[in-house]
């Protein structure tokens, strides 16, 4: 016997739907999304989707509306939506050294960045910090004109603000390594400080060791104490995390308290 959809029932799926948050990373390698139910506190989808190779910012805008329309995504209603923006544009300031008119400053030494770039910030006043970065414009523009307002922060921003939430208060460094295909983050806290945030693309797990062992020893952390947290695509048994192990002794997969949305 099929079960009747009553009139409550629909009303009740329609008012739930008022309260649906929608999140969706964005890179040049990848896309993912989630829907989460913010008064039940539980995910209702969530999909990524890898790119075959790395886009430019106007192919990665014609996957997400492909990936949009194929996912269904427009069909439902959402009382927020959030865009995430993963790239290697952007710099940490500290908040006391901070000025809104001097962003291409903070860009230009270690991003390439062109006269027609629209660059944004994101404040993170519970440490002090502000990340100045490029955001995808005409990916924000497509979102706009889907979903209407919406909000959108970079990566960085979301991992620092989880991340350095979520650390002990201890003065023991904590070394915490986002891993993606190609590419991951390496985030070093110690009492609720950041002492290191920095984006490094490898092809071989010997590349992520030495990117990540060069950041330990120029922080002179010693490998023997330092705790190593890897989290993302990693799993006991990669090839990166065997590597690892032979070097650092306290390591261990890690499962992070960051919002939905953030893989792929």
């Amino acid at each position: 016997m099929t079960k009747k959809e009553t009139n409550s029932e629909a009303i009740n799926d329609i008012i739930l739907e008022d309260y649906y948050k929608l999140s969706i990373q964005v890179s040049l390698n990848g896309l993912s999304f989630c829907i989460l139910d913010s008064i039940g506190k539980k995910i209702i989808r969530s999909e990524s989707y890898r790119f075959r190779s790395r886009l430019n910012p106007f192919e990665a805008q014609k996957e997400l509306k492909a990936f949009i329309k194929t996912q269904a995504i427009t069909d439902y209603s959402f009382s927020e939506v959030i865009a995430v923006h993963r790239n290697d544009l952007f710099s940490l300031v500290p908040k006391v050294l901070f000025d809104p008119e001097e962003l291409p400053n903070y860009l230009k030494y270690n991003a390439k960045i062109l006269a027609n770039d629209l660059l944004e910030y994101d404040e993170i006043p519970s440490f002090d910090l502000v990340n100045v970065y490029v955001p995808f414009v005409n990916i924000n523009n497509d979102i706009y004109d889907l979903f209407g307002d919406f909000e959108f922060k970079h990566h960085a921003t979301v991992l620092i603000e989880s991340l350095l939430a979520s650390s002990s208060s201890g003065n023991e460094p904590v070394c915490y390594v986002y891993v993606s295909p190609e590419e991951f983050d390496l985030i070093i806290v110690r009492n609720k400080k950041l002492l290191l945030f920095n984006n490094f693309t490898y092809k071989t797990p010997e590349d992520f060791l030495y990117y990540l062992m060069f950041s330990l020893e120029q922080l002179e952390f010693d490998t023997n104490e330092i705790k190593l947290r890897l989290f993302g695509a990693i799993e006991e048994g990669d090839a990166v995390f065997e590597l690892c192990q032979e070097y650092i002794q306290n390591f261990s997969i890690y499962i992070p308290d960051i919002p939905d949305g953030l893989s792929y």
